[in-house]
């Protein structure tokens, strides 16, 4: 058997496996490298060790190190605070503000799970407590997490780019980063008139972070196990029950912003502006700017290391790094040559992002996302349609899925929501992560890829 079909069936089994059984699959992907590279391919390791992220690997941990010091220091609930209180207490701005907070928090460095397992407590217990539809709130802060998951110093963003750069296709950040954010805002335009957005206009209550979202922890549920998220805020925490314990019930009263808090602002506006005004290195800028803050507070930031994504970071250098191997071995380009074979550009873009999504809704986005765009790459070299525009549906293709009760994101809404039938629940959203799957990669292929081919 050729070391194309060897490496092409050896990325079928490893997400099989990381499908079926709780194996991260980057350690998957290690393993395969090793075993299919020296066995089939004849790399040595020094060569497979060569095609390691490097680079990606030290911007994933410099932003996931940077956000746990932001988060332990309750800056996050500062953003999340100050948020909520511009809205005066419209409820119906509330899914709004929870949409736009959690595209801020991926925007400037979070993982998608990481801003939703943040986020969805404090969301969900909003939509108990005043009325709103779970299955909105819920999806509103997914759709959020991907608008903002495309920024050039975002995860998803950095992922996606590298690639591009790295095969010289035409490069256009903004373009990935705007086409994400406005096709999710869209969807989530729709969502919020479908599930019963227009009946909380004109609602207004006194509105606080719900005291318990501050004081419970968030259940984070991750492929088949669970584990324990950190909770948004602190005990300490001063209640105000209200004389009639009415809207005002459980309200937070404001706390004094801190000198940590206002050193970690200032730490994420100056990572901003050193990666993107001056380009320097995103990891190197934000692990530089999260190792200041911890010497500020060194007591409190000593666990900040070990919230650390390691198992993200593990995953997408796996998956990278399987990827080299298979490009070693020749299979992107019969892949490329197979899809092109088709003859009908426009189908094969089509095809492209619905592997993406359906794949994407069961594993990782991160991951699926490189192995989608190097599918993409000898296709997109041969210039018979915008690479631009494949590469945003590609990218758009692979997270909206994300709304899946089988991803992280989805399972966080799941885990999170109060007051419901959790049976009924999670085949609500079941039902519509299949309306998802079924109709986005066709809406993002006929937005993005359509035009560029006219």
């Amino acid at each position: 058997m050729s070391p194309e079909i060897v490496t092409i069936i050896g990325l079928v089994v490893i997400f099989a496996i990381a499908t079926v059984l709780p194996i991260n699959m980057g350690a998957l992907a290690f393993t395969a490298a090793f075993i299919i590279g020296t066995l089939s391919v004849g790399l040595t390791t020094d060569d497979i060790l060569s095609g390691f992220p490097a680079e990606l690997v030290l911007t994933l941990i410099g932003v996931t190190y940077l956000f746990a010091i932001a988060q332990n220091n309750g800056t996050v609930d500062l953003l999340v605070r100050g948020a909520v209180r511009l809205v005066g207490g419209h409820v119906a701005a509330i899914p709004w503000i929870m949409f736009f907070v959690t595209a801020l928090l991926t925007a400037i460095g979070a993982l998608s799970p990481a801003a939703v397992a943040i986020i969805a407590p404090i969301a969900l217990t909003f939509a108990a407590r005043h009325g709103i539809n779970p299955l909105l709130m819920g999806m509103m802060v997914i759709h959020g997490a991907q608008g903002g998951g495309f920024s050039p110093i975002s995860v998803y963003g950095v992922t996606v780019n590298t690639i591009v750069e790295d095969e010289g296709l035409p490069s256009s950040p903004i373009a990935v980063m705007l086409g994400s954010l406005f096709f999710n805002l869209a969807i989530a335009l729709v969502l919020f008139f479908v599930l019963g957005g227009r009946g909380l206009l004109g609602r207004k209550v006194a509105v606080e972070v719900p005291a318990e979202a501050e004081h419970a922890e968030s259940t984070v549920v991750r492929g088949h196990g669970a584990a324990t998220g950190p909770a948004v805020g602190g005990p300490d925490d001063d209640r105000d029950d209200g004389p009639d314990g009415g809207a005002d019930s459980g309200a937070i009263q404001p706390q004094p912003v801190t000198l940590d808090q206002i050193l970690t602002l200032i730490g994420l506006a100056a990572v901003a502006v050193l990666a993107l005004v001056f380009d320097l290195d995103i990891g190197f800028v934000a692990i530089s700017v999260a190792t200041v803050l911890a010497m500020f507070a060194a007591a409190r930031h000593k666990n900040a290391v070990s919230q650390i994504s390691w198992s993200t970071v593990l995953l997408i250098a796996g998956v990278l790094s399987y990827v080299f191997v298979l490009q070693e071995a020749g299979a992107i380009d019969y892949v490329g040559e197979a899809v092109i074979g088709l003859g009908v550009p426009l189908l094969i873009a089509l095809l492209l992002c619905y592997i993406g999504g359906i794949v994407s809704a069961f594993a990782s986005s991160t991951a699926i996302i490189g192995v989608a765009i190097a599918l993409a790459v000898p296709f997109l070299q041969e210039g018979s349609i915008g690479a631009v525009g494949v590469i945003v549906a590609l990218s758009v293709s692979s997270t909206i899925v994300d709304v899946s009760p089988f991803s992280t994101n989805g399972a966080l809404v799941l885990a999170n929501a109060q007051d419901v039938d959790k049976d009924r629940f999670y085949k609500q959203i079941l039902g519509y992560s299949a309306i998802v799957v079924a109709v986005g990669p066709f809406l993002a292929w006929l937005v993005f890829v359509v035009p560029g081919w006219l």
